[in-house]
């Protein structure tokens, strides 16, 4: 197992850099936001990864965080993709 999680730690490196291009470069906003979104999921899983290499679990509360604070983020950024504003 400790040969493998470094290999899996890069493969979401790499993840989170494709993603950040398509954040900059994606040519419409929906893509934008899904970028934004796969991104924080990418962020989660390698904080998980690095918990799982540390032998952490404070690791695991963040990860439960920024899930959390990703999941509300990608749905305000969604209603004022649709609506144009946030609050109604």
């Amino acid at each position: 197992m400790d040969a493998v999680l470094p290999w899996i730690a890069g493969a979401f490196v790499l993840a989170l850099l494709l993603n950040t291009w398509r954040l900059f470069a994606g040519p419409s906003l929906p893509d934008r936001v899904l970028a934004l979104d796969t991104l924080y999921i990418n962020a989660l899983a390698l904080l998980v990864v690095v918990g799982m290499m540390l032998r952490s679990s404070l690791y695991f509360e963040v990860a439960m965080l920024i899930g959390l604070l990703g999941f509300v983020g990608t749905v305000v950024l969604s209603k004022f993709v649709i609506r144009g504003d946030v609050v109604e």
